[in-house]
């Protein structure tokens, strides 16, 4: 029975970049025997142009019927002045919400290949940064009502509702737990506890949930405290496990601090639905066309799309060896170029890769 991905090219780079990784899934395809339906359908910017909508109902509905869906990225100044609620973003929280998406896995990995385009000292690199960020993607501030802008005593008022019911956190606390397990075993839940009656929730729900997971080490950590630890002492986290702000945050610090955020995937998942793969960088539209936009971290999204959705970690590892062979030999995009090393484009850089697929 064929595997159905769905992809969502989106705007700016993401074209160019989805382009390669489907040239990446293709040839794993024939490697392995994956049987892959690959089909694409429209979302964000694109989607508003073509139809009016950052979120046709056509791409729900392709979707839905998906075993994984794979995307690029969405938004650019194109749309920045229209209806706050067709814009390009309102896209991609849509369909997290249509697939029932409430897991984001974000792995913050510094590749030794990269090490010099870390942010932070030698002596804190040293000691490795190997996070995974598991956020909650579904609840808290972003979809809690109510919400809006309105007048009070002649002026604008703007208000949006931090909101979490037990039920959510415990399904997030458990895909944390879980992923801890197959990890190092330490899982640091961060919060607001005490400022805040939703992160005491949050706390007590998840100090309850450990119960079922007594071999994970868990720890707490106020929001303030975390961002400052992760440039301190990254080393210190295995898994992170938070809400859906916080989270938003804290991942893009995490990502950062390598100093590669082009190089990084992401996995948003669901109970049992498809789920969403995507680089966590934005659409790029400066460079858009340009042919200098790095597809190694939309090449990593198929290595997690492979290991979490298809349940095929050998073609996974397969995917990530061929991109860790790519920068052995010096390869390198722009946003991590370096002293030394051979400039290629996007288009070259997805061809070296699919070159070393299965041979590295």
């Amino acid at each position: 029975m064929a595997n159905t991905i769905t992809i969502l090219p989106g705007d700016g780079i993401g074209p160019e970049i989805t382009a390669q990784a489907e040239l990446i899934l293709s040839r794993v395809d024939e490697l392995y025997g994956l049987d892959l339906r690959l089909q694409r359908a429209r979302l964000g910017g694109e989607a508003i142009d073509a139809d009016g909508t950052p979120l046709p109902q056509a791409t729900v509905e392709a979707c839905q019927d998906s075993d994984a869906v794979l995307l690029g990225a969405v938004g650019g100044p194109k749309w920045d002045n229209i209806d706050k609620a067709k814009r390009p973003e309102r896209g991609l929280l849509g369909i997290r919400k249509e697939l029932k998406l409430f897991a984001n896995l974000r792995p913050a990995q510094l590749f030794p290949e990269l090490q010099h385009a870390c942010l932070l000292r030698p002596d804190i690199v040293g000691q490795g940064l190997d996070i995974m960020v598991v956020r909650e993607l579904t609840g808290g501030i972003y979809f809690g009502k109510p919400k809006g802008e309105e007048i009070r005593n002649g002026e604008r008022v703007a208000y949006n509702t931090m909101i979490y019911t037990e039920s959510e956190v415990r399904r997030i606390a458990r895909v944390a737990f879980e992923t801890a397990m197959k990890r190092g075993k330490r899982l640091c839940s961060v919060d607001k506890a005490n400022v805040l009656e939703v992160s005491q929730l949050w706390r007590d729900v998840v100090t309850e949930t450990a119960k079922e997971y007594p071999e994970v080490e868990l720890s707490h950590m106020y929001v303030d405290n975390a961002a400052m630890q992760l440039v301190r002492d990254p080393s210190q986290f295995d898994v992170v496990v938070t809400s859906n702000l916080f989270g938003d945050i804290l991942s893009d610090e995490a990502a950062v601090i390598t100093g590669s955020i082009g190089m990084l995937p992401s996995a948003s998942l669901g109970r049992h639905n498809p789920g969403l793969y995507e680089p966590i960088h934005g659409s790029a539209p400066d460079i858009a066309g340009e042919d200098k936009a790095n597809p190694l971290a939309a090449i990593l999204s198929v290595a997690m799309l492979l290991r979490y959705s298809l349940e095929r970690a050998d073609a996974a590892k397969t995917v990530e060896r061929a991109v860790q062979a790519v920068l052995r030999e010096g390869y390198r995009t722009l946003d991590i170029m370096e002293e030394g090393a051979t400039q290629v484009g996007c288009a070259e850089m997805g061809r070296l890769a699919l070159e070393r697929l299965g041979k590295e």
